[in-house]
């Protein structure tokens, strides 16, 4: 696995890790912006063919 996948799913695993949080404290505008960044990250991994698991 290289280093750009490597980064790519850490940079998600911890952005659904802070999402969860986010909601949990009912912190909307923290949630939406993790949903922003993860689907940034979602499109960045797709566009590079980086397979994902979730």
């Amino acid at each position: 696995m290289g280093e750009f996948t490597t980064t790519i799913e850490h940079r998600l695993d911890q952005a659904y890790r802070n999402l969860q949080e986010a909601r949990s404290t009912g912190d909307d505008y923290l949630a939406d912006t993790l949903t922003a960044e993860i689907e940034d990250l979602r499109r960045l991994a797709t566009d590079n063919g980086v397979p994902l698991q979730r």
